[in-house]
């Protein structure tokens, strides 16, 4: 990687601070290149798990521990973090059969993290191993094996974890996502396990709270005319009017494309009724439904807008892509 030199001093901060990233970067571009199949059956072995994830580690390890068992756990998987010293102390009776362990040391002999090894064998717990020496007693004896090792010597005098905690931290982040898309977690699931942030509250609106009603919403009959539709269309500028029947249940919508594409066919499209534009059977959600689910029927279907029908199939609204999108907005 070539570092920047300008606007920095030789052996000034900034100099020092671009050498340090530089190290990391390299560390990370390393680790990259090294991944293989331990990776792979790590991300099994984690999905497979019918208990708990439990990450253990000491000191630094221990930190980047306690941060993948977190970051695990907001992704739904049922993680938690052992230190390794309380548990060779008596805490071990928090790992049970069927629970997984992702065990980190950089050495590969720190002494508390190779003490839960027999129990955890006893167990028959399966272990994943996080280190920097492939020949070490932890990673000898693990089930899995992930090489942490960084290219160089820790900089700047190789007694600070600097590049290895952060190649540690970003495997931990490559299991977590990869088990994250492998257990089909859906953005709406993600925001349940996030009920008390921003992102939570955002994607968790309902699409009743957000839906455009009464006079807001777009409505014409199956018998008005076309030009009455793209009056309708026009006035309440949301670019779609839904088209109801005579019992006022939704009959389908018609957009922007389904006017050019009436133009098309006809030459005085105008007069001819709303049914003869609409698309029907139009994809719908319900009032209770979450932003997060109807900004997804839209995305997967390319539509804008969602007309939205009550338990008996009654329209009470619609709900345009704007008004998920806005919530971005929001602090």
């Amino acid at each position: 990687m070539r570092v920047p030199t300008n606007t920095s001093k030789p052996g000034g901060s900034i100099e020092l601070a671009r050498r340090l990233f530089a190290a990391e970067i390299e560390a990370l571009e390393t680790v990259v290149t090294r991944l293989d199949l331990e990776f792979d059956r790590a991300v099994k072995f984690l999905l497979d798990c019918r208990g708990k994830i439990i990450v253990t580690g000491l000191g630094k390890s221990g930190i980047a521990a306690q941060k993948i068992a977190a970051t695990l756990a907001s992704t739904g998987a049922p993680a938690l973090f052992l230190h390794s010293a309380e548990a060779v102390h008596g805490d071990m009776g928090v790992v049970a059969g069927g629970d997984c362990v992702i065990a980190i040391s950089y050495s590969g002999e720190t002494r508390e993290v190779i003490g839960v090894l027999p129990h955890l064998k006893l167990l028959d717990v399966p272990v994943i191993a996080l280190t920097g020496q492939p020949a070490s007693t932890l990673a000898v004896h693990a089930d899995i094996h992930i090489d942490i090792s960084v290219p160089h010597k820790e900089w700047p005098f190789g007694l600070i974890p600097t590049a290895s905690h952060v190649v540690t931290v970003a495997v931990g982040d490559a299991l977590a996502v990869a088990l994250l898309v492998k257990r089909g977690i859906r953005e709406e699931d993600f925001a349940n396990l996030h009920p008390g942030g921003l992102l939570g509250r955002k994607l968790l609106v309902s699409v009743g709270e957000l839906m455009h009603t009464g006079d807001r919403l777009p409505l014409v009959s199956e018998t008005d005319e076309v030009r009455v539709a793209l009056t309708e269309m026009t006035s309440k500028m949301l670019g779609v009017t839904c088209v109801v029947d005579a019992a006022g249940r939704l009959s389908g919508i018609i957009t922007d494309g389904d006017l050019r594409r009436l133009l098309e066919r006809s030459d005085n499209p105008l007069s001819l009724p709303a049914s003869e534009a609409m698309t029907r059977s139009p994809k719908y959600v319900t009032p209770d439904s979450i932003a997060a689910s109807a900004l997804r029927v839209m995305e997967q279907h390319a539509i804008t807008s969602l007309p939205v029908l009550n338990g008996n199939q009654e329209l009470v609204g619609l709900i345009h892509m704007h008004d998920i999108v806005r919530l971005e907005t929001l602090h």
